[in-house]
């Protein structure tokens, strides 16, 4: 990973303000599930099934990004272990 100015921390307080404040609404519907990485200083992002994919249509465009990502209408983007809850949009 390349160094970068942000924190962690940062990177996420900035990326899921983003996401919350101008992607959120355009995507949950028609994307559930799939995974979306973003460019935590522009904005852009890319979706996809496979997060790896996302992830190097998004380093293709805008080389060097500093990204977040997330899997459309769930808190978390991976679950360690089994569970026995289903999960319901």
């Amino acid at each position: 990973m390349p160094a970068t100015k942000y924190t962690p921390e940062e990177i996420a307080a900035r990326g899921e303000a983003i996401y919350d404040r101008d992607i959120r609404s355009k995507v949950e519907g028609a994307h559930h599930g799939k995974f979306l990485v973003l460019d935590v200083e522009t904005g852009d992002y890319e979706i996809d099934e496979d997060d790896l994919t996302a992830t190097m249509r998004l380093l293709d465009r805008r080389p060097g990004t500093v990204s977040y990502g997330i899997r459309i209408g769930y808190r978390t983007a991976y679950r360690l272990g089994r569970s026995l809850r289903v999960h319901k949009p």
